[in-house]
């Protein structure tokens, strides 16, 4: 079983690579999301079997500033869904009789009985001056797990910084380098702009209409991607801009490699992405994710990719792209038959 978290594309995006190598290696993945994450995976993948796992009831706030004290309002909601959650999980493994199981950062998908594996890039939880107590909190959580997979390198230079990498790690870690559902193609430019976005809401439609009104008038050819994944692709196009609801890997793979620059938001997955790819882009973080907001700090102050909030963004800044290196591939090869080779395992029931 295969279960990412339901915050936005990210998660679900990032497990389309293990997905596809879990089939080439003879096995038969299970799919586990709720909301968008799990419609995103049953349009990549129609032919295998889908499951639904109660939502998480994940929301932003309007305003970044109450980011963190929404997610804690609303962690009683929360907890219930991830108790539920493994409360279907131990139902789901007899009944499906799972050899192992894949949780891309979903707290309660795993078993004592069956391999279990959590992949995060978040070893540290930052959450300002309460990161002591959400990293503290997070890593018990991934204790539960037999191993734990990052998704960068362990050494520097590395795209996670403190996220992902702790001073003395006590856990099952294992780096397994970034990971991309998308590959590098020599395209012609078709698009000098391109704007993507993702997450939840309100902040994902606060950028959208942010960034239409300042595109009404730009005078370069852009595509726009919404990060809406519904039943039907919609294409629009408005003065030098075409918009779509949302793309498949097929197609935002060709969208990407034929885009000079990208817009984007700074989630990690995201990151991965440009960096498989090779690609210049401009962030702008979603407001109070203090994951977000330390990545573009980071990579800012490495010269690598420019970065503004979302309030005092303007089209004008996209000319300081050229200012920085962008983002690169770091070339590593994932040995998926040593990473499955933990559901070889005898189970235990």
């Amino acid at each position: 079983m295969v279960a990412p978290l339901n915050w936005g594309l990210g998660h679900a995006t990032r497990c389309i690579p293990i997905i596809k190598a879990l089939e080439n290696s003879g096995y038969t993945p299970v799919l586990a999301s709720d909301g968008v994450a799990l419609e995103m995976l049953k349009k990549e993948f129609p032919h295998l079997q889908a499951l639904e796992l109660p939502s998480y009831h994940i929301e932003y706030a309007k305003k970044g500033a109450f980011f963190k004290w929404k997610l804690f309002w609303n962690s009683p909601r929360m907890l219930k869904a991830i108790r539920n959650e493994r409360r279907q999980v131990k139902k789901w493994a007899e009944e499906y009789q799972f050899i192992g199981i894949i949780s891309d950062n979903r707290l309660g998908v795993n078993s004592k009985k069956i391999p279990s594996v959590i992949i995060t890039h978040q070893l540290n939880v930052l959450t300002g001056n309460t990161t002591w107590l959400t990293s503290m909190l997070h890593q018990n959580i991934i204790r539960k797990f037999d191993e734990c997979w990052v998704p960068d390198v362990a050494d520097r230079p590395n795209l996670t910084g403190k996220l992902g990498h702790l001073e003395s790690p006590d856990l099952r870690i294992k780096y397994i380098g970034p990971l991309s559902r998308l590959h590098k193609k020599n395209l012609p430019v078709q698009y000098e702009l391109m704007v993507i976005l993702s997450g939840p809401e309100p902040q994902r439609g606060l950028l959208e209409e942010k960034l239409k009104v300042q595109l009404a008038d730009y005078p370069q050819k852009t595509v726009f991607i919404k990060g809406k994944v519904e039943a039907e692709q919609t294409r629009e196009e408005s003065g030098n801009v075409t918009y779509y609801n949302f793309m498949n890997s097929t197609q935002l793979e060709q969208t990407f490699n034929e885009s000079a620059t990208v817009l984007c938001r700074s989630g990690y997955t995201t990151i991965m992405d440009l960096a498989q790819l090779g690609k210049k882009a401009f962030f702008i973080p979603t407001p109070g994710q203090y994951e977000q907001e330390y990545l573009a700090r980071k990579l800012k102050k490495e010269g690598l990719v420019p970065y503004a909030s979302q309030d005092d963004f303007t089209l004008s800044q996209l000319a300081t792209v050229t200012d920085y290196k962008g983002l690169k591939c770091f070339g590593t090869e994932i040995t998926w038959s040593a990473l499955f080779g933990l559901f070889e395992r005898e189970r235990k029931f």
